[in-house]
């Protein structure tokens, strides 16, 4: 991370999405939107309205009803203004959770799109290589 002066310290599109992230998944969801969700921002999950706050009402009711969920980050990718974001989430440590991937689309440092698509991991799977 680079620290430019006294203002606040310069962050790669990279890092704001895996923050984005981070944030959302412990229970901070409003201050995850403070921080990086534009007022132009729309996404396209398909089970909630395409604003901004419809998906953080959700955000915010998934993390009240899982207070311990988890969040792994496997890789993420950057290009020009968009991130990919390949991760593990569980709901609570017990869980064998899912493969997600959220994809963002960044426009003046701050999150204007974003998509996420998401697979359940199986209890028994015959490749032996694992989802990650």
């Amino acid at each position: 991370m680079i620290t430019l002066g006294t203002e606040q310290p310069f962050t790669s599109n990279k890092e704001k999405a895996i923050s984005f992230l981070q944030l959302a998944a412990s229970g901070q969801v409003c201050e995850a939107y403070q921080r990086y969700i534009s007022p132009d921002f729309s996404h396209h999950n398909p089970y909630f309205k395409g604003d901004a706050n419809s998906l953080m009402l959700a955000m915010e009711e998934n993390a009240g009803q899982n207070p311990n969920k988890i969040l792994e980050v496997k890789l993420a990718i950057q290009e020009k203004e968009t991130v990919a974001v390949h991760s593990h989430v569980k709901q609570n440590p017990e869980d064998l959770g899912g493969a997600v991937v959220h994809i963002f689309r960044f426009q003046d440092g701050q999150i204007v799109e974003l998509w996420d698509v998401g697979q359940p991991i199986p209890e028994d799977s015959p490749n032996e290589n694992g989802m990650f």
